[in-house]
């Protein structure tokens, strides 16, 4: 007869490989798309056709399906378009919020609880309730179908994220390190940018990061917002994946749309890989205290 440890020991054994399973099993379906969509773009459309998920063989790549989709879809306009859009807007971000943050966290201010609420209200409602009014609003200032516009639009769309965990995260800093700094010397804004600023990098990375993933994918403002530029000179990767998508299905162009998907997944991973180590310090931190 098995002992009362021993049943709970093979419980223990048999949860543990029913996890193990289970995580196995989603983490396959996870990246099994990507990895196809990864040789798929170097598969002919003939391929492709005639056995989808087959491995191209070594003697039939075809990495011009790169070339095709960064020249003859317009894959490297929308990319630069798309670097620039997603690096003024996460530098926006992060710089405001960092200081906004830092305010409604080492302040005391009768209205300081309001003001954070009414930016974590940014977080509450949904931003395609603001469509309407913020089209015609970017149109009277003459920023419609432009890259500022865009901008202006993604950085107030993700200071409310910001605000929310930089304020956590610099409430977790001792006020001591702040109070010695002032000693020392360091104005307000000193104390700022070169004590404080800088042991916030963990959350300032995990706001960058978040952010530029977000908006490196956005579609719905970017649609909407410079979609209706005849000239396509501010339209961002996801307009051009849209609209290449659109394309193939008229015309057998399966590898250059599987190679432009690459295009775009592929910035978003290697920013998440390079600084993950820094992600779930910052998540914590900023959850801890709002």
């Amino acid at each position: 007869m098995l002992s009362v440890p021993s049943v709970l020991k093979n419980k223990f054994t048999v949860s543990r490989a029913l996890l193990l399973s289970t995580l196995a099993a989603y983490g396959l379906w996870v990246v099994f798309p990507m990895v196809w969509v990864a040789y798929s773009s170097l598969k002919s459309d003939q391929a492709i056709f005639t056995d989808a998920f087959a491995l191209p063989t070594a003697g039939a790549l075809h990495p011009e399906n790169y070339a095709r989709a960064w020249h003859e879809a317009g894959f490297g306009d929308y990319f630069l378009n798309s670097v620039l859009v997603t690096t003024v807007s996460v530098g926006l971000i992060v710089l405001l919020g960092a200081m906004a943050a830092y305010a409604l966290a080492r302040f005391a201010h009768p209205l300081g609880r309001a003001v954070f609420w009414l930016f974590l209200a940014g977080l509450m409602l949904p931003a395609q309730l603001a469509m309407v009014p913020l089209f015609f609003e970017l149109r009277a200032l003459g920023l419609l179908n432009s890259r500022m516009g865009l901008i202006l639009v993604y950085t107030a769309n993700g200071l409310p994220f910001a605000i929310f965990i930089l304020a956590g995260f610099f409430k977790t800093l001792p006020r001591s390190l702040y109070e010695a700094a002032v000693v020392d010397g360091c104005t307000e804004a000193g104390a700022f940018w070169r004590v404080m600023l800088p042991l916030a990098r963990p959350g300032l990375v995990t706001v960058g990061v978040f952010q530029f993933i977000g908006v490196w994918k956005e579609y719905f403002f970017a649609f909407m917002l410079v979609g209706g530029d005849p000239a396509g000179t501010a339209r961002t990767l996801p307009l051009g994946l849209a609209n290449l998508a659109i394309t193939a299905q008229y015309h057998a162009s399966q590898g250059m749309l599987f190679a432009g998907l690459v295009l775009v997944t592929l910035p978003i991973l290697i920013v998440y890989v390079a600084l993950q180590g820094h992600l779930v310090r910052g998540v914590t931190a900023g959850a801890v205290k709002g």
